[in-house]
């Protein structure tokens, strides 16, 4: 046990953090998305939200100041009447933690592709719809 380390990360977690450098991407997936399949290292969280493991990350991970989206969410397909109010959520943490900073989005497919070449992957038990998020570690400032 360690003193102010939120108990969620955990000591699989904390390392890849540790290991990520700057432009190294992490995303936080919902509990539909395919983790499994798509992920160079990942660690499972299922018993825990996209928001809460968001904000025990974000108190640590510095997005990329040097990109105009260090955080991206996945789009909304065309069509789908899904209205996320879980973004409106990431957006209130970003700008806890990282004043200022823009949030993008991707289509479905293309956050895929980017999400297949992130560092790591946590799988959530997020059951929101469109609750995945990537984020680009930054530096230390």
């Amino acid at each position: 046990m360690l003193k102010g380390i939120p108990g969620i990360l955990s000591p699989d977690l904390l390392k890849i953090l540790m290991e990520m450098g700057h432009g190294d991407e992490i995303v936080i997936a919902d509990g539909n998305y395919p983790a499994a399949g798509n992920a160079r290292r990942l660690v499972r969280l299922d018993g825990h939200g996209a928001i809460e493991v968001a904000e025990a990350i974000l108190k640590f991970l510095p997005l990329d100041a040097y990109v105009e989206e260090p955080a991206l969410l996945m789009s909304v397909v065309p069509g789908d009447d899904v209205v996320p109010t879980i973004w409106d959520e990431y957006r209130t943490l970003v700008e806890t933690y990282e004043p200022g900073t823009k949030i993008g989005f991707l289509d479905r497919f293309a956050f895929y592709e980017r999400a297949k070449a992130a560092y790591a992957i946590v799988a959530t038990g997020e059951s929101a719809l469109y609750a995945n998020i990537l984020l680009k570690k930054g530096v230390i400032r």
